[in-house]
């Protein structure tokens, strides 16, 4: 028995094109300008990336008001209210918006919904930057939902103009709960005009309950505050897993896991870098698990263009 040790390998994980273009952001925007810059807040919920861009000279802030007049700050891929961004001009800061596209998105549908005068349902963690940046565009039309149990405190002026909008790293069930719960006590809810959970949210998600139920543990490589990563864990438990675990590093790893195991799960979280992925199945393979299946479940093609103050200039012609 011992020769049946494996690994499967989720596939999509790790990064996505919005976590690749705020990391990629902080480093160009210290390439062009040097140390040091300034970030609102973690660029992305990941400790090992915040850590290696300190090194090259970027200083975190928790607030714009901690950064002094004049310097740059790059906003965080997960938004920011447009309180944040009138502070930052009131201290003539240089910002530039790290901000996921598809969080734009969200905002922007915020923004609409509010215009038209719906009350809106933010499905989402209390709390969590992502949704502050998002309630912060309208604070007077958006109440947020943190998960089914909450629906019972919504109360809404007009039951025929609510519409649920909900963060992007959510996990999808549990989401279409929320949802569910929200349409037995208002009927007439809109829908969304798209998709919000974002596309590699829901990929990493397919990708582990496709291997979860052949699974005795799956390893899940993400930080305890990344939203998505926590959901990878959730995700793999509610379909079939019989043991999930969030790690830092393959350090964090406690090997009495490994008690019994034959197939170990891997994947990560959407602010991963691929090298602490690698150090896990180093680690795995040290303790017999050199046999790696890789489950793919969709292929990720999609790019954000950096932001426009960091595109190389065009050639005048």
């Amino acid at each position: 028995m011992a020769d049946s040790k494996r690994v499967l390998l989720a596939s999509p994980r790790g990064y996505c094109a919005g976590v690749d273009r705020a990391v990629e952001t902080v480093e160009r925007t210290l390439d062009k300008h040097g140390a040091p810059v300034y970030v609102r807040k973690e660029i992305v919920h990941n400790r090992h990336v915040v850590d290696t861009l300190i090194e090259r000279g970027a200083i975190f802030v928790d607030e714009t008001d901690e950064v002094p007049e004049g310097a740059i700050v790059v906003f965080s891929a997960h938004g920011v209210s447009p309180e944040v961004h009138r502070t930052a001009e009131a201290r003539q800061l240089k910002t530039i918006d790290a901000t996921c596209p598809l969080v734009t998105k969200v905002h922007q549908e915020a923004k609409r919904f509010a215009r038209d005068d719906f009350d809106i349902i933010l499905i989402g963690h209390e709390g969590h930057e992502e949704v502050e940046g998002t309630a912060g565009e309208a604070p007077e039309h958006i109440q947020v939902v943190d998960g089914p149990d909450a629906v019972d405190n919504v109360v809404v002026r007009d039951p025929e103009r609510v519409i649920w909008l909900s963060q992007t790293t959510l996990s999808v069930d549990e989401t279409m709960e929320t949802v569910g719960r929200l349409r037995e006590k208002f009927p007439l809810l809109n829908d969304p005009p798209s998709d919000d959970i974002c596309y590699a949210t829901q990929n990493r998600q397919v990708a582990v309950k496709a291997m979860a139920p052949e699974c005795d543990l799956v390893i899940v490589v993400g930080s305890q505050n990344s939203s998505n990563s926590q959901r990878l864990v959730e995700v793999a438990l509610q379909n079939g897993a019989q043991a999930s675990y969030l790690v830092d590093y393959a350090r964090d790893i406690d090997l009495a896991w490994l008690d019994g195991v034959q197939t170990v799960g891997v994947t990560s979280g959407a602010s991963v870098p691929e090298v602490l992925v690698r150090g896990v199945l180093d680690l795995l393979a040290e303790h017999g698990y050199e046999d790696v299946e890789t489950v793919t479940t969709a292929q990720e093609t999609l790019v954000f263009a950096l932001p426009r103050e960091l595109r190389p200039a065009r050639n005048p012609r």
